[in-house]
């Protein structure tokens, strides 16, 4: 795929999904955190573009030398992206989205055909992560780091927040990969990374593609953010407010499914009420937005087609 449709497609991902309303817990465009606000996360999605191509062209640089994937530095680009956005907006609004967006451009750099085969696009991410090194490891620290979050990688020997973790995993010869799996067993994003993207490919996106047929893009951003939830118990909340509360959550999200979601007026209500009560206990599912902007890239990037047929039209 051209760099340029990928990058746009990683924005695009990104601005949909704030832009969803009322998504409920987290900043939309008709809600603002005290900390930080709508924009700063329309800024957040335009910052990542130079990132994403240059993610995309490295993708196809090394597309036919599997051998030579540790040199792609995912790493590197990700600290790339982080310090970029940490330029334009004081906050970490999108870390895990970069974390997520980041292979995806990469792999997508590498896509040859118009029309993808989804199966190997993942067997390509999960080689690609596993084919890091303990230097994007580092980086990836780095990255938490500027944008002060904290959850990926947090071990006694390794915590993201000691200068002398960096060096370890230099002469422990910790890679990218090795430090996510290490987070999975309760990080969602990590255990996403490491296991070739489920929620992205399985829930996200098969949900926006089907609902953005048929309905308004933020019918489907937000009924896919719905959907996520549902499924996979949010990493943010349970690190804040502990594993029960995270599947409480869950279970609202699946009762306003039932009653047909953002897609039914009767269903819609009840999500504005649920917004409403999840901001009022302090309860942001996070994960669930990274999950939700992967999801979207995808459903865009399955679209090539579509881009280089009516290009071919003009």
């Amino acid at each position: 795929m051209e760099s340029s449709y990928v990058s746009k497609c990683a924005q695009i991902a990104s601005v949909l999904e704030v832009s969803g309303h009322p998504k409920p817990g987290n900043v939309h465009r008709t809600q603002n955190f005290p900390d930080m606000v709508f924009e700063d996360f329309l800024l957040s999605g335009i910052a990542i573009g130079e990132t994403m191509t240059k993610a995309a062209k490295r993708g196809l640089k090394y597309r036919d030398t599997p051998d030579k994937w540790e040199k792609i530095g995912l790493g590197e680009l990700i600290l790339e992206a982080v310090t970029e956005t940490d330029h334009w907006v004081a906050n970490n609004t999108n870390l895990g989205i970069v974390m997520l967006t980041t292979p995806l451009s990469v792999v997508a750099g590498m896509s040859e055909e118009y029309t993808v085969n989804w199966d190997t696009f993942r067997d390509k991410v999960d080689q690609i992560i596993k084919s890091t090194t303990p230097e994007d490891a580092v980086n990836l620290y780095k990255s938490i780091n500027i944008a002060d979050a904290g959850g990926m990688g947090e071990q006694e020997e390794l915590d993201v927040a000691a200068e002398s973790s960096l060096q370890k995993l230099r002469d422990d010869g910790v890679n990218m990969f090795d430090v996510l799996e290490i987070s999975a067993p309760w990080d969602k994003l990590s255990y996403e990374l490491t296991h070739k993207m489920p929620v992205t490919f399985n829930v996200g996106y098969p949900t926006f593609k089907e609902v953005k047929s048929e309905y308004q893009l933020n019918q489907a951003t937000v009924q896919t953010f719905l959907t996520i939830l549902s499924r996979v118990p949010d990493t943010l909340i349970s690190r804040k407010f502990g594993d029960k509360k995270a599947q409480e959550v869950s279970k609202q999200a699946q009762h306003i499914l039932d009653q047909g979601g953002i897609l039914t007026s009767e269903g819609r209500a009840v999500v504005e009420k649920f917004d409403q009560e999840l901001i009022d206990r302090g309860l942001n599912p996070g994960t669930t937005a990274d999950f939700t902007a992967s999801s979207i890239m995808v459903s865009y990037l399955d679209g090539y087609h579509d881009y280089k047929t009516k290009l071919g039209n003009k």
